[in-house]
């Protein structure tokens, strides 16, 4: 308000004191109003309403029905919750509302609508604080936004975003976006200075530029492409040329108007008054459109008055409504021709009956002609003399009543001929006629156009016709009157093409077509589509389902292991018995299956038919695999347990005991039952014979205690035997079957009496020495005791010698003749004769484990004795003879099962280029689904069959036949009378012909098919030239003569005079009119050369993987122009072959596997290992290595886990030794004494330990000791017995429990004497006479495989350990005694992965070439990948596809010549035609070498077409400028498309290409009238990234070249910022007026060479000295040679001053600034760096040298320090 009233003031000062006044009140009541706003402020409610958000909408049903609430309450101003009664009641808020419930169903009624973004809008103006940079790089960064709402699906009303919001989020309103920088138009280089415009007097010339890019983005505009200066050549003689005619454009097309409506307007147009020439034209034109309306009523009216006679020949009849009968009324038509030539004659003053008389002329004659063609169009003749035209008359009459007599003659033929041949005639006339000009389909007609002809001033103004002193062009020409295409209707749909119902698969065709009813002619518009397809299905209930085709398999081939074996396994050589895992292969084909149910009587054809191979493209969908892993169960080899004791001897049949004969047998058990059966195990039993069998016999069990005789205390008694009964086996019996053996007798012994001799107890007898007798071998057994006690030398009973301590007994007194019984394999099974055959295959299509009755095998069994061989049977029992003979199940025979033959493959068809005359073959084949099996029906040897195929019917083709050129047709002369020259028939005209369609055979076709299949449809109209009286007519050239021979030779060709011109003296000139041309043949000389790359390396065909092969170069021929041509030409077929070699992969090799080492524990679980180690590595693509080991990658290792028996080694002590007493009492023989024994480490076997080894096998801790002190018991001392075996623990260990051990008196004590303790106890301790026990189970192993396998099905095992609880592993007894549970499973199956090598696919055929033809083309063949790799398998290779390079074609094809000048014909300016031809072209196809201009028979066979493009223009209309006019150029070429990018990243503007239109003037005074330049552009794809920099030339004194470049090398104008343009121009301020000043690049003065600069104290130039010269000798010559430090212009050698040789050196200190140069700097540093050095020398060199110290002697005696640096022989 204060600058309001401020101004207001201010206005009221300059009016006066009472405006000032009153302005002073406004402001008094303004300053109230301002107050009362203030306490209104102040007056602001205490306590307001406030909401809450709405809540949830709530309600029964969906749609608009339900409710929401909110909480509403009253506040303080201040924040806090106040009572309702505080705020207003009237102002509360709603604290409910209906809304719109959302429900799930809404979803597809509601959706988001998106609107477009808006312009992008920078973010500098939107937001104040941001600046926008100086200089645009990539562009300004902004925000763009649009309307999103939500809507109603179906009608697009709005609806509440939060029923959309419901389903999905709101899309965002704005995006980021990036306004790009602006970009100017850039445009060329000028082009140089056209010629001057005229030849004399005041001109122009121009020079021009185009468009490179158009202005982007706000950009600025482009310049004026067009330059303009004066020229003047001279001045002119006379006075100029200010008028030029010009001619306009030619009209359309009309025909003349009857002849009565030209009368009727020539009346009128005589009593006028003469007009102008122009004026006569442009009234024609008027009547144009009249003639045209009037053309269709007229041509009917002759059509229906063709047979009455006219007067004077004004009737004209049309051609074409005359059939072949109406000779009659044509020779009518010659008498009226010939009253109209009398007309002629006699009223010459009458144009129009000038005309119409030779109108009528030529159409009787064209009737006569040509009676078989329909309408064909009016067409002038010549005139001639009265007296030759009557005789050329009569003589057509003639000719005339001949044909209607040879026409009367074919009638009455036609008579005879049967209906069906007249009907076939006619067609094919009916025919015939629809294809002639004038038919049905074309509708041709001739008319004329007119053009009109001005007079132009040079100033563009229309003048009077009489200015221009040139001769009049022609206004009128003939022309084709344009017609549009006309279709017919649509025809109604085909059927459609699939005949079956499949709901799944492709649908069908139908087709509707329409014909043509007019082809277009003249320009008009073309045809539309003539045929429409749409998709269809058939439909209806007789509608039978489709035959489907499904993938079917023959059965899986056998299981083969050897596929997978590596290079280098042994087991190739020897593939029997190969088992584990494998591949099996299986044929997949295709088959056809029907849907519907067939018929019973064709169950058994259309089964034959179901397996009827098929083509594999009928069949979607995968086909099914043709490998798989399979598996060969390896045989179990049988293992048998270790052989136990031998039995004693017993009866062969203990219930046949009448033979003597016995046999001690020994037995082992099957502990692995081997694959089929137990026959494939060794013999289990071994028998000896023996005499005294006995089935039973008493066991002592043991000897009771020793009695004395006489029941005294001491002495000799009797041990009673503990018996059992027990059968051979050694399993206690009953008593009673002991009946006859012998009882054991009671034993003698000896209870020792106080004073006798103690003796232990017999040890128990030693294992049989021998388990048979022989000559040298005798089994032996020993038992020994020891003396425990000497006797009293008093009465006792005395020690026996120690011979007498050991015992020795003879055992297996049998001789060592071992017998069993062998057994062979089982025979094959054969049939039982006894049981009825019906082993038949009938009905069995696979019986792999079927079997259809029982049969027999039998195998051999012999007796054998070990060692020597076969011996009779009775040596061996009879009783345990294994069977001969056993019942086997026969399987089923399977005969061979092969599909019938496929249908046979197709013949290729002809139609493919270069099919040559080989004869092509067909094949069928079959496939064996079923191999037969065990005896059934072999396979047919022959499955496949080929035949050659039929002769090949020619390819249906379509082509168009073209007919004889009709007659010139001249301008009406209605239209020409008044041409200068119109009373002689001649001039230019148009000639049309007929277009018929053809089939490649010859025959009749529908021009429809030739619209389809055939090329572009001839021209049916041509120009043409009607000669005039004086003009020489020639033939066409013939062709060339053939060359004899080249280079040498000549061809020539000939043409000669036709018609009148043969007579006319001035056409024999051949000079003018030459009749022959004569040429040198040709000098061809070709050479070939290889082009391209190699091929790849091609196996030949036979399935061979590597080896050798051959790769391809393909071979080019050029001719002496090098151009390319055929490579026949240069005697090559086209390739050169060189062999090549495709290496064979090489596995990886491993040696074999070494043997197992020994179990890493002697007692209890531990792992045994093998290892192969890596000979060769694989190559070339060979099967990898497995996994090596990580330390050294070349062993591979295997390690499985092993149990050592814990008994398998034991201790073996021999008796103790006697006593060696060392206190000896002599008399008593007792007291302190040593025993000692040999203990041993023995390998146990089932009969006992047997062999020694060595001590470390055993376990230490069991070691027995070897030697103990003891006290010898003196006479009558107690003597017990040795200790017995502790008794065990209680478990758990306890320290509260204890162990015991007993020993029992052997020799009563002496009176007074006690015996010692005979138990011992001790307290049990954990681990150390106290054990826990625990199963402990291993790892599992690797999967170990039979040694006949290579991969698939193996075994994993674990060993279970018994473990004591100080961890040391025992023997399994401990814990089995203890009933530990066993939950593990010890072995499981495993797979180990099978090494499955690649498998590739057979190369398929080669592909067609890629290119028809050139230097690129190649030919391929691809494979695929029928077997992946597997595990260690060897890799596919990477070639999966092979090239080589085609037949190098040349590339012919049409090409345009470059556009004639316009020419505008007759005049000098105004619309004119240009022209061009169409020429053959050869290329190499590469691009990079320019076409060659070759003969245009070699494009013969090409379709005429341009870049593609089949209309082949070769004329168009231009524009010839006239003097001084200005006018616009053509276009220029589209510019190459280009990118909006920076630095090479494209920023996504698209790419954008131009053209422009530049002006050119002619004249200086027309420059104001000049149009304005144009420019158009448009987008394009494929675009380029331009960058454009400054380039600056050398400085040319003080100013330089600066021009911008594309980095393609063009120079253009804009593109390059401007404010990184470099300095053009540079001067010094000051100037520089010093002499030998001058202005240095850096804008300072400076000095020219040879000169220094000397400063003011300011830093300016003060003056200009010259430079001390410094002369440095040079080798070789005495006179000085210097250089100069500095130079502006390196390049110019420097001026030698006379009389002096050599160059000169300026040194320079100071720069052009006044401050001293950086080298000045340099050599100082250097210079006193010297000084230092010379110095420091000096003062070394006169130094005085210090007397040498004595070494001290104590030096030597310093400690020798040495640094240990890690080697171990520190």
């Amino acid at each position: 308000m204060g600058l309001a009233g401020r101004a207001m003031g201010t206005l009221g000062v300059s009016r006066g004191a009472p405006l000032l006044f009153l302005c002073r009140i406004v402001l008094l009541f303004l300053s109230i109003w301002e107050l009362d706003a203030q306490t209104a402020v102040e007056t602001k409610p205490l306590y307001i309403w406030q909401t809450g958000p709405w809540g949830r909408c709530m309600g029964s049903e969906c749609g608009p029905g339900g409710s929401q609430s909110r909480a509403v309450w009253c506040a303080h101003s201040e924040g806090w919750t106040t009572l309702h009664t505080n705020c207003d009641q009237t102002e509360r808020p709603d604290n409910q509302q209906s809304c719109f419930r959302v429900c799930d169903w809404h979803k597809d009624l509601y959706d988001w609508q998106l609107g477009a973004w808006n312009q992008c809008v920078p973010v500098s103006m939107r937001s104040a604080g941001v600046q926008r940079p100086a200089v645009c790089t990539r562009g300004d960064e902004g925000i763009q936004t649009r309307e999103v709402g939500c809507v109603q699906k179906a009608n697009g009303e709005p609806a509440e975003d939060a029923i959309c919001e419901y389903f999905e989020p709101k899309p965002r309103l704005e995006q980021a976006c990036l306004i790009p920088c602006p970009r100017d138009c850039v445009v060329s280089e000028f082009s140089p200075w056209t010629a001057c415009s005229k030849t004399c007097g005041m001109g122009l010339q121009n020079r021009i530029r185009f468009v490179l890019a158009p202005p982007l983005f706000g950009g600025s505009a482009c310049p004026n492409l067009t330059e303009f200066q004066t020229c003047q050549p001279g001045f002119c003689v006379g006075a100029e040329s200010l008028y030029s005619l010009r001619v306009g454009p030619w009209g359309p097309c009309s025909v003349p108007l009857p002849r009565q409506a030209r009368q009727a307007e020539e009346v009128p147009a005589e009593s006028d008054k003469p007009t102008t020439e122009s004026d006569t034209q442009s009234r024609e034109g008027d009547k144009q459109s009249r003639e045209g309306d009037t053309q269709t009523r007229e041509r009917d009216k002759k059509s229906r008055e063709g047979d009455k006679p006219s007067k004077g020949g004004d009737k004209q009849t049309t051609e074409g409504l005359k059939q072949s009968g109406e000779g009659d009324k044509q020779s009518k038509g010659d008498k009226q021709t010939r009253e109209g030539d009398k007309q002629h004659k006699e009223g010459g003053k009458r144009k129009e009956g000038k005309k119409l008389s030779k109108e009528g002329d030529k159409q009787s004659r064209a009737n006569r002609k040509l009676a078989k063609a329909n309408r064909k169009p009016d067409r002038p003749s010549r005139q001639a003399d009265r007296p030759k035209r009557q005789k050329k008359a009569k003589n057509k009459e003639k000719r005339e009543k001949m044909r209607e007599k040879a026409r009367e003659r074919l009638r009455e033929k036609g008579k005879v001929k049967d209906p069906e041949t007249r009907e076939l005639i006619k067609k094919k006339r009916n025919r015939n006629r629809q294809n002639r000009p004038g038919g049905k389909f074309w509708e041709l007609q001739v008319g004329y156009q007119t053009r009109e002809v001005t007079c132009v001033h040079k100033s563009g103004s229309v003048e009077a016709l009489s200015l221009c002193s040139q001769e009049m062009p022609v206004t009128f020409q003939a022309c084709v009157m344009t017609k549009d295409c006309d279709v017919t209707e649509w025809s109604d749909w085909s059927s459609c093409s699939k005949e079956c119902y499949d709901p799944n698969g492709p649908k069908g065709e139908r087709i509707r077509t329409r014909k043509v009813s007019q082809f277009p002619i003249g320009g008009g518009a073309d045809c539309p589509e003539l045929e429409e397809k749409e998709p269809c299905s058939p439909q209806g209930d007789g509608v039978l389902p489709c035959i489907v085709y499904s993938w079917k398999t023959t059965e899986w081939t056998e299981c083969r292991v050897d596929v997978l074996l590596s290079q280098q396994d042994r087991r190739r050589g020897n593939q029997t018995g190969l088992c584990g895992g494998g591949i099996q292969t299986r044929e997949v084909y295709c088959v056809q299956t029907s849907a519907d149910t067939p018929a019973p009587n064709l169950a058994s054809l259309r089964s034959r038919e179901a397996l009827r191979p098929m083509d594999s493209d009928l069949c979607l969908g995968i086909p099914p695999n043709t490998t798989q892993l399979c598996h060969i169960s390896c045989p179990v080899e049988c293992e048998v347990s270790s052989w136990s004791a031998w039995g004693p001897c017993t009866y062969e049949n203990c219930q046949d005991q009448v033979s003597k004969k016995g046999f001690k047998l020994r037995k082992r058990k099957i502990v692995n039952e081997p694959t089929g059966g137990t026959g494939n195990c060794p013999h289990l039993v071994e028998a000896i014979p023996c005499e005294d069998p006995s089935c039973y016999d008493w066991l002592v069990v043991k000897l009771e205690e020793c009695i004395p005789d006489n029941e005294k205390e001491c002495g000799p008694g009797t041990q009673n035997p503990q018996v059992q009964c027990v059968n051979s086996d050694g399993e206690y019996v009953e008593r009673q079957l002991c009946r006859d053996a012998i009882l054991p007798m009671p034993a003698i012994c000896e209870v020792p009496c106080p004073k006798d001799c103690a003796l232990s107890p017999w040890t128990p007898w030693s294992l049989c020495s021998h388990t048979c007798s022989g000559k040298n071998t005798e089994g032996k057994q020993t038992r020994a005791r020891s003396i425990l006690a000497y006797n009293a030398g008093e009465g006792g009973i005395q020690c026996p010698n120690i011979s007498a301590l050991q015992e020795v007994r003879s055992c297996n007194d049998h001789p060592c003749t071992v017998y069993h019984w062998q057994t062979g394999s089982w025979g094959q099974c054969i049939e039982d004769s006894s049981i009825p055959a019906t082993n038949t295959s009938a009905g069995r299509t696979r019986g792999d484990d079927a079997s259809c009755s029982v049969g027999m095998q039998t195998r051999k069994v012999i007796c054998v004795r070990v060692n020597v061989g076969q011996v009779p049977p009775k040596k061996c029992p009879e009783s345990l003879r294994p069977d001969t003979v056993r019942p086997c199940l026969l399987p089923c025979k399977r005969d061979c099962i092969v599909t019938p033959y496929s249908d046979w493959s197709q013949c290729p068809s002809t139609c493919r280029a270069g099919s040559g005359n080989t004869k092509k073959k067909q094949n069928r084949k079959r496939i064996v689904i079923q191999s037969p099996a065990n005896g059934g029906q072999d396979c047919p040897e022959v499955l496949t069959q080929e035949r050659e195929c039929e002769a090949p019917s020619v390819c249906q083709g379509y082509r168009w036949k073209t007919h004889k050129w009709r007659r010139c047709q001249l301008v009406p002369w209605s239209v020409r009378q008044d041409s200068p020259g119109a009373q002689e028939i001649c001039g230019p005209g148009l000639q049309i012909r007929a277009v018929s369609c053809r089939k490649q055979d010859g025959g009749q076709a529908d021009i429809e098919a030739c619209l389809k299949f055939a090329s572009s449809m001839p021209p049916l109209t041509q120009p043409c030239q009607l000669p005039c009286q004086e003009d020489c007519q020639l033939s066409s050239w013939s062709k060339f003569s053939p060359c004899s021979a080249d280079c040498v030779g000549v061809r020539t060709r000939k043409r000669m005079l036709v018609g009148k011109s043969k007579k006319r003296d001035q056409c024999k000139n051949h000079q003018m009119y030459p009749v022959s041309e004569t040429q040198y043949c040709p000098c061809n000389k070709y050479n070939a050369q290889p082009v391209g790359n190699w091929s790849d390396c091609v196996l030949p065909e036979g399935g061979r993987e590597c080896g050798q092969g051959y790769r391809y170069q393909a071979m080019v021929c050029y001719d002496q122009d090098n151009r390319i041509v055929e490579t026949s030409r240069c005697n090559s077929h086209g390739y050169i072959e060189e062999a090549c070699i495709i290496p064979c992969p090489s596995d990886c090799k491993l040696s074999e596997w070494s043997n197992w080492s020994r179990c890493s524990k002697s007692c209890g679980s531990g792992v045994k290992v093998r290892s192969k180690w890596l000979r060769e590595k694989p190559y070339n693509g060979g099967r990898p290595c497995p996994k090596l080991d990580h330390v050294n990658q070349a062993q591979v290792y295997e390690v499985v886990p092993c149990l050592s028996d814990c008994g398998q080694y034991v201790w073996v002590a021999e008796p103790w030794s006697v006593w060696k007493v060392s206190n000896v009492d002599l008399k008593d023989n007792c007291g302190e004494g040593v025993q000692t024994r040999k203990v041993r480490c023995m390998l146990n076997t089932i009969d006992g330990p047997s062999e020694q080894v060595e001590d470390y096998l055993c376990d230490p801790e069991e070691m027995p000791l070897g030697a103990r002190n003891s006290r010898l018991p003196c006479p009558e001392d107690c003597v017990l017995s040795d200790w017995g075996v502790w008794s065990g623990c209680p478990l758990p260990c306890s320290e509260n429990s204890t162990r015991e051990r007993n020993a029992y008196p052997l020799r009563q004590p002496g009176e007074q004497k006690e015996c010692p303790p005979t138990k011992e106890t001790e307290s049990c301790k954990l681990n150390s006479n106290c054990f826990h026990y625990s199963y402990n189970i291993t790892d599992w192993s690797t999967c170990q495989l039979s040694e006949r396998a290579v991969c698939g099905i193996g075994i994993k095992t674990r060993m279970l350990d018994c473990v004591r609880s100080d961890s040391k592993s025992v023997d399994l007894k401990f814990c089995k005694e203890l009933g530990l549970e066993r939950k593990w499973q010890m072995n499981a199956s495993c797979v180990v992965e099978c090494p499955v090598n690649c498998q590739l696919s057979d190369w398929s055929t080669w592909s067609e070439c890629t290119h028809t033809c050139g230097l690129a083309g190649k030919l391929w063949r691809r494979r695929t990948v029928i077997q992946a790799p597997q595990g260690d398998g060897r890799p596919c290779p990477s070639q999966m596809e092979q090239w080589k390079p085609c037949l190098v074609k040349p590339c012919y094809s049409w090409r345009y010549s470059a556009w004639s000048e316009c020419k505008s014909e007759g005049a000098r300016c105004g619309e004119g035609l240009r022209f061009r031809n169409v020429s053959c072209f050869v290329s190499d196809g590469s691009g990079q070498q320019d076409s060659s201009l070759v003969d245009d028979e070699l494009c013969g066979d090409l379709e005429p077409s341009v870049d593609g493009d089949p209309q082949i223009i070769l004329q168009e209309a231009c524009t010839v400028p006239c003097p001084g006019e200005c006018y616009l150029t053509d276009w220029t070429v589209w510019s190459p498309c280009q990118l909006s990018c920076v630095s090479g990243d494209d920023l996504g503007f698209g790419s954008v290409q131009v053209r422009s239109r530049a002006v050119v003037a002619q004249d200086p005074e027309n420059l104001l009238q000049c149009p304005e330049q144009e420019l158009e552009a448009r987008p394009c794809t494929d675009g380029q990234c331009f960058e454009y920099k400054w380039r600056t030339g050398p400085w040319r004194g003080s100013s330089r070249l600066v021009w911008c470049q594309r980095s393609d090398g063009l120079n253009i104008t804009g593109g390059c910022p401007a404010t990184a343009r470099p300095m053009a121009d540079w001067s010094c301020d000051p100037p520089c007026t010093k002499p030998r000043s001058l202005c240095t690049e850096a804008g300072v003065c400076g000095c020219e060479e040879g000169y220094t600069e000397v400063m003011t104290s300011d830093g300016l130039l003060d003056q200009c000295t010259v430079i001390p010269v410094l002369e440095i000798p040079t080798a070789g010559d005495n006179k000085a040679d210097v250089k100069t430090i500095r130079a502006f212009n390196p390049t110019q050698p420097e001026a030698s001053s006379p009389g002096r040789a050599g160059r000169t050196w300026f040194l320079q200190p100071f720069g052009p600034d006044g401050k001293l140069k950086t080298w000045v700097y340099g050599v100082a540093a250097g210079a006193f760096v010297l000084l230092v050095f010379i110095i420091s020398m000096t003062y070394l060199a006169c130094k005085k040298p210090k007397r040498p110290q004595r070494r001290q002697m104590n030096n030597r005696l310093k400690p020798l320090t040495l640094a240990y640096d890690g080697d171990a022989d520190m």
